[in-house]
Parts: structure tokens; C-alpha cells; sequence
């Protein structure tokens, strides 16, 4: 397809001029090289969506305009809807993806240039996924500027979108390779040469061979290598040391006194050590790419599974409609097999659901009218008709990449101290090879160059800088697998020191869905008559215990009605007003009558009130949760303090403890009650995991060391939670709390190896013992090591509890 007009600025396009781009799978033409630049920067940005959202044709750029009108578009509002988010304080986040990142220190590089800028209040870089989050005001800088001070750098960002994910992804493998395969190629071509060169070739043969290998070691210096010289020079530029200045100050100056020897013919030539380097160091580079793109693909959104298109029912019958269209209220149809394609709750159909994605585990769900589904799950056997909750921001997996999106704000404490470490041991590194330059020099001059070379080589910093990121990306991602959310930065360093561990009970420790049990009548009204004022007075209410009435909601209406947290509910049916709850609470609406005594210390009783007296108890039952004993037998043996708080007041909570064999209990605790019991245990020095789902818990919650909620916790619950339990099974936790250890281990292993090996290989090369090549192949061996034993975390399996992953 082609237009008379320009696509882009829409001025006529001149009688044979042909500057064609492919947008959206159509080609279109351009007026001019300006037009035809800018077209490509939007479409190789990912931004094609711009050409559907203007209003109006864009204007000619000048030459100089083209990277900063590149730029502005991501100030549009319908482009950065895609990938920026509003915060609750008026601030701006955006997500993004950051080209030409080589090494942990990249990141703090970054950090510390972006930090210049007043409107920044937070940048946080995630090493092993290349990814960043930006939160800056709008009302103070426009994006746009923010972005190209980021390409100034070196470091071209763009939308951290599946699609730019994995397109940057495909690129980067693609170039890797390349540089890999050049690399390969030089490096057994002047190791071929190298062999005439050490077993005596004639003189001239001599002189010939060095200028080969020049030759075909100089592409591998200039096109592989070149990723190191150029994060080198802008680290330079921006007066700090990352891990590639001594890799690029190795291979410089290897390759230059190779290329001075062999113009001068005097000397020897290490060629094949350059190659040998580079090659090896690309190969860590590669494997280590790799498994960044494999962790984020495991660790990856979300959304992508969320389908395109949804079956709208409306009154001319079904149709199909994009997802982006559909609004609360709305009707839809998912037939077997299907996604959901938002948050729903159940009209019409059972089926089973399979909630992997968000629990981990692969049994299927029951549904039925009445349930809730959650946006990406998949239907199973039969059609459901499905009244739309939520849809897109606003959808449970959204909220659910929101807490992805804050902890990989947060660099745990380990990483920032072991990427402080290794840029004072960069400087390190290049002091030592001054020394041991200097100290060979006037030993025996002729070694000098290559020792130090060997030193600077073989002490490079990479398995350091990857010890502790490597490792905490392949748990995280494990946990999420399981159905265990980590939502702040500092979950697994704390979760493996934790002392004591408060549970909540309802919802907790047990299901929160609770069942009708039994009746005890105190009047002459009988049971149907109790239990519909009960389902009136609990219909408009949102606490679990009203599930248990479902069955009786719309058969009365209940007015001007009241919940109190803990205690109950109130309101008016037929006239007559009526308290349902706790005892204390549903007495006081009959001050002057006796209460009747609870039937038995067992169960959980409510009473129902009325200004007549008493009508009524009522006994609920709540089961304890899957795998809440093996939860609490891990932690006994372990020698961890367990505790339940509840604010439940009835014998239930008793019962429970001593059913799950969980010695200190506190029953009717109220929020401060939780959170008194909590500090003292941190002012005795104790590291507190509390775990919940109420309002009422979100004070504990937010104070302990380390917190986790449930998935059916209130939203402001899990805002306050460090983590999430999505799965069901409390085993989850478990296997959360040994994989925390173990985490700590192979970190503890990684740094030691790290630091032990150069410890070793120091005085060897040092002593002249290691030659350049032998140096690079242990560099490069140790970093693989390092990742390769991380890279175990992942495969750990949570033992008892099946995998949806």
C-alpha cells in the first residue's frame, strides 16, 4: 500500500523519491531521508501505536531534530500508557529496558548520572534483567529529556513491553553470536599461526606470520571486543571504574604491544592470548546472557497471558470485541479451554479452572455461580458466562506485576554491598598490575608486560559482581513458580534469619470460608426464620464469616445497616433492629436481658440480638488450610518460635492451636494487641515473619522484619505485605522458608569461591606462573561457576506440592 502524502508529516511525496518504511506489516512511503529517519526511530522503538493515536500529521523534523523528536514521543500519554504508571503521591513510574548494559557495575553508573536530575526521586536498575524503573514528577522534567540523558550515556532505554522484551532479547542473541563466531574464528587462526611462530619458522616465515595474525586478530579486537572498549570509555568519561576498564585496558594494550612488535619487528607477539581472551570472555558473556533471558522469561509478566479478544454478550447476541474495550458490568462468554480474559465473577456454568499461573498448582478449581475468576487463568471443561469485575490496571494480575515491579525497585542489601566491593576492587585490580608491572620491570623487563597483563586478566571482579544477583533472580523465580510472590527487595535475605513466625488464624491458618454448622434456637422462631434475618444482615457485608449466610442473602432486606471490625454486624429487618456477631458486642442492643451461655467452648457461637432479647446462637466452622500442619512441624523443627494471634474470641482459636500443636495462642486480639506482641519479640532481639490477610493485620504487618499476606488479603494488606502467598497451601511457605536458606548458602558459596580464587590466582600470575591465555579461560571458568551453581536455585523443587510451572 503507498499514499501520495507522506505517511509521516503529510506534505506530497516528490515524483520518484522512494523512502519506504514497513509499519505494521504495510509499507509506507516518506517524503523525504528526515521523515523516513524519524518513521524508523518510532517503529524500531516500538512505538508504531503513535500513527493510530494522533489526531494530526506530524511535522517535517530538520536533520538536528531527529533524535530529540524520537524522543518526545514517549511524552505522549497514549504512548506511555503502555509502560508508565501514575503512583498514589502524583509521581510518575516507568519501566524500561536499557540497551548496552555489560556488568553489574553498569547499574550503580547509571544510578549515580540519573540522580543529577532533580525531577528523579528514585532509578533503580535490575542487572539481571536489564531492565529499569524510573520514578521521576512529570511536573518537573517530561520524560523525553529523562530518556535521552540515558542514551547519552550509552545506554539506549525503551519500553520494557513483552513485544521490545523480546525483540531486544532476539537482538542481543543475534549480535552475541556474531561476535562469538568472529571471535572464534581469529582465535584458532593465529593459534594455527602461533604454532609456526613458537616451533621456529625461518626468519622470514617469521615476519610473515606476525603480520597474519595481526591481520586476523585485528577484526576480533575491533568488532568483538568493541563492546568493552566502549563501556569502558563512557565509565571513563563519567569519572567512575566498572569491570570493563581492565578487561578493555588488557585487550588494548595486548593487541597494541603485538601490533608495535610486529611493525618494528622486535619483540613477541601474543596475538593468539588476545583472541584466547576475548573469545572466552565473550563465551561468559554469552552463557551469562543466556541465563538472564531464561530467568526472565520465567520471572516475565504476567499480562502476556491475558488473551486479545473477548466473546461480548450483549442484546444482538455474542460478538467478538477487543479486551482493551470491555468494562465492568459487562457480559462475556469463555467457552472450554479458554483464558479469562479479566476478573470476573461466575453468572451461569461449573467448570473446573485451572489456577496455576497465580498458586502454582495444577489441580484444577471448582467454579460455580457466585465464584470469582481471575484474569489468565484457563477454563476447563465447560462455557461459563462471566460478569466482568475488573479489566485491565485494575485486573488482580496487574496488581500482581505492580508488586513484581517493587521489589526489583529495591536492591537487597547484599547487592548493593557486593557491587560497593567490586568497584574498590576494580581500583584494586589496577593498582596491583601498576605494582607488579613496576616490580617485574626491574626484575626482568621483558616479562614485565605480560605478567601484569596476566594480573589484570586473571583478577578481573565478574563472578563477584554475579554471586548474589544471579542467585536471588533464579529463587525468585522458583518461589513465583510455587505460587510465592516476593514483593520487596530484602524477602530472602531476611526469610533465612527469621526467629519467630505469627500466624494469623482466619484465613489464615484456616480457609476463611466458612460453613453453617449448627443452630441453637432461644426463642420460638425457628431455624429458616433466624437464618434470613442472619443472610440479610451479612449480605452487604465483606468479612469471611458472611459467606457462610450466601444462601439466605435477597430473601429479606436488611436497612441502615452497620459492621463493626471484629465484632459484627447491625441493621433493620422488617422493622426490628438486630445485632449478629460477638457476644459483647450483639448483647449491648438488649442492656437489660441476661445472656444465655454459649452453648460449648468448641466451636465459634454469634450471637443474633434483637431489642427483644436474645434470639439465637449460631455455629460456624472454619477448616484449618492444606498444609498448615506441615507448615507448622517445619518450623518446630527447625527451631523457629511459632505464635497464634487471632482476633477471633470464641474456643475456636484453642481448639485450632492445639489441633495444630502450636503451644502460645492470644484469642480476641485486637490490631494493637498483634502489634504489642510483635515488638516485644523484635526488642528481644528476634527476627519476626508475620503472616495474614486482615485490615486488622496490616499494622503487624507493615512493622515486622518481614511480612507475608494472602491472596485473599484485603488490597491494603498486601500493599503492606513484603511477599504474597498465591497458593492455597501453606507448604508453600515452607519450602519458601528452606529455599530463603539455601539461597543464603549458595551465595555464601559463590562469594567465597569468587574471592577465594582470586586470593590463588593473584600470586600465580603475580609470580609470572600464568600466562594471558591461561588467565582468560580462569576468569572466565570462575563466572561460570558462580552461575551455574545459582542456577540450581531453580530447579529446587517444593517437595508435596505440585507445580504448575
Amino acid at each position: 500500500m503507498t499514499n501520495s502524502a507522506c505517511y509521516h508529516c503529510g506534505l506530497p511525496v516528490p515524483e520518484g523519491a522512494y523512502y519506504p518504511v514497513v509499519i505494521e506489516g504495510h509499507e509506507q512511503r516518506m517524503c523525504c531521508p528526515g521523515c523516513q529517519a524519524v518513521a524508523s526511530a518510532i517503529v524500531e522503538g516500538g512505538l508504531e501505536r503513535f500513527y493510530q493515536y494522533r489526531t494530526e500529521a506530524s511535522e517535517r523534523p530538520e536533520d538536528a531534530d531527529l533524535e530529540r523528536a524520537q524522543w518526545q514521543l514517549y511524552d505522549l500519554p497514549e504512548v506511555q500508557s503502555e509502560f508508565v504508571l501514575a503512583t498514589e503521591e502524583g509521581l510518575a513510574r516507568a519501566s524500561l529496558l536499557l540497551e548496552g548494559m555489560t556488568c553489574a557495575a553498569c547499574s550503580w553508573l547509571i544510578e549515580k548520572h540519573m540522580s543529577q536530575f532533580p525531577a528523579v526521586t528514585s532509578l533503580v536498575v535490575d542487572v539481571t534483567t536489564h531492565r529499569c524503573t524510573l520514578t521521576w514528577n512529570p511536573n518537573q522534567q517530561p520524560l523525553s529529556e529523562l530518556l535521552a540523558a540515558l542514551a547519552s550515556i550509552g545506554y539506549r532505554p525503551r519500553p520494557a513491553t513483552d513485544e521490545q522484551q523480546r525483540d531486544l532479547a532476539q537482538r542481543e542473541n543475534r549480535t552475541a553470536l556474531l561476535r562469538l563466531g568472529v571471535a572464534g574464528f581469529g582465535m584458532m587462526q593465529a593459534g594455527m599461526v602461533a604454532v609456526g611462530l613458537y616451533t621456529g619458522a625461518a626468519e622470514e616465515w617469521q615476519v610473515f606470520l606476525r603480520w597474519l595474525s595481526l591481520l586476523v586478530t585485528t577484526p576480533v579486537v575491533l568488532f568483538s571486543a568493541w563492546p568493552f572498549f566502549q563501556s569502558a570509555a563512557r565509565s571513563l568519561r563519567a569519572g567512575q571504574l566498572i569491570m570493563d576498564v581492565p578487561v578493555a585496558l588488557a585487550i588494548g594494550l595486548a593487541y597494541g604491544a603485538s601490533a608495535w612488535a610486529t611493525i618494528n619487528q622486535s619483540g613477541e607477539v601474543y596475538f593468539e592470548s588476545v583472541g584466547m581472551f576475548t573469545f572466552f570472555l565473550l563465551v561468559g558473556r554469552y552463557l551469562e546472557m543466556r541465563t538472564r533471558h531464561r530467568n526472565r522469561l520465567a520471572y516475565g509478566n504476567l499480562a502476556q497471558l491475558m488473551p486479545l479478544s473477548a466473546l461480548w454478550l450483549g442484546p444482538e447476541g455474542e460478538r467478538p470485541v477487543p479486551v482493551k474495550t470491555l468494562k465492568a458490568g459487562d457480559q462475556v462468554r469463555v467457552r472450554s479451554g479458554e483464558t479469562f480474559p479479566c476478573d470476573g465473577e461466575i453468572l451461569s456454568g461449573h467448570s473446573d479452572v485451572v489456577e496455576a499461573l497465580l498458586t502454582g498448582e495444577s489441580r484444577p478449581v471448582a467454579k460455580q455461580p457466585g465464584d470469582p475468576v481471575v484474569g489468565g487463568t484457563l477454563n476447563g471443561e465447560s462455557d461459563l458466562t462471566v460478569r466482568v469485575t475488573a479489566v485491565g490496571a485494575n485486573t488482580q494480575i496487574s496488581a500482581i506485576e505492580r508488586l513484581v515491579s517493587r521489589a526489583e525497585q529495591e536492591k537487597p542489601h547484599q547487592v548493593a554491598l557486593a557491587d560497593r566491593v567490586a568497584r574498590y576492587f576494580v581500583a584494586a585490580v589496577l593498582v596491583i598490575f601498576a605494582i607488579v608491572f613496576g616490580a617485574w620491570h626491574l626484575i626482568d623487563p621483558e616479562r614485565a608486560f605480560w605478567v601484569a597483563l596476566s594480573v589484570l586478566v586473571v583478577t578481573c571482579p565478574c563472578a563477584l559482581a554475579l554471586a548474589m544477583p544471579t542467585a536471588l533472580t533464579a529463587a525468585t523465580a522458583n518461589l513465583r513458580r510455587h505460587g510465592f510472590l516476593v514483593a520487596r527487595g530484602h524477602v530472602l535475605e531476611t526469610l533465612a534469619k527469621v526467629d519467630r513466625v505469627l500466624l494469623d488464624k482466619t484465613g489464615t491458618l484456616t480457609e476463611g470460608r466458612f460453613s453453617l454448622r449448627s443452630i441453637h434456637c432461644l426463642t420460638d422462631r425457628d431455624r429458616e426464620s433466624v437464618l434470613t434475618v442472619a443472610g440479610a444482615l451479612e449480605a452487604p457485608a465483606r468479612h469471611p464469616l458472611a459467606a457462610a449466610f450466601a444462601p439466605w442473602f435477597g430473601l429479606k432486606q436488611a436497612h441502615n445497616t452497620r459492621q463493626s471490625t471484629a465484632a459484627g454486624v447491625e441493621g433493620e429487618v422488617d422493622g426490628i433492629r438486630y445485632r449478629l456477631g460477638h457476644p459483647d458486642f450483639a448483647g449491648e442492643l438488649c442492656p437489660h436481658r441476661e445472656l444465655p451461655a454459649v452453648p460449648d467452648a468448641e466451636q465459634l457461637w454469634l450471637l443474633l440480638t434483637s431489642s427483644e432479647g436474645p434470639q439465637a446462637w449460631i455455629a460456624l466452622e472454619d477448616k484449618p488450610r492444606e498444609g498448615a500442619r506441615e507448615l507448622i512441624a517445619y518450623l518446630q523443627g527447625r527451631g523457629i518460635e511459632v505464635e497464634l494471634l487471632s482476633g477471633d474470641r470464641s474456643g475456636a482459636v484453642a481448639s485450632l492451636a492445639a489441633d495444630l500443636n502450636i503451644g502460645p495462642y492470644l484469642a480476641g486480639a485486637l490490631p494493637q494487641d498483634k502489634l504489642a506482641r510483635m515488638q516485644q519479640a523484635q526488642a528481644r532481639g528476634e527476627r519476626v515473619l508475620m503472616v495474614g490477610d486482615g485490615i486488622n493485620d496490616v499494622p503487624v504487618l507493615a512493622s515486622a522484619d518481614v511480612s507475608v499476606a494472602m491472596a485473599s488479603a484485603s488490597d491494603l494488606a498486601q500493599t503492606r505485605a513484603d511477599a504474597v502467598l498465591l497458593s492455597d497451601n501453606l507448604a508453600t511457605l515452607s519450602h519458601t522458608l528452606e529455599l530463603a536458606r539455601r539461597t543464603r548458602r549458595v551465595i555464601q558459596q559463590n562469594l567465597g569461591f569468587s574471592l577465594g580464587y582470586n586470593l590463588l590466582a593473584l600470586p600465580l600470575a603475580a609470580a609470572g606462573l600464568i600466562p594471558p591465555w591461561l588467565a582468560a579461560i580462569g576468569m572466565t571458568a570462575s563466572s561460570l561457576i558462580v552461575i551455574f551453581n545459582a542456577l540450581r536455585l531453580q530447579r529446587t523443587r517444593a517437595p508435596g506440592i505440585s507445580s504448575g510451572g
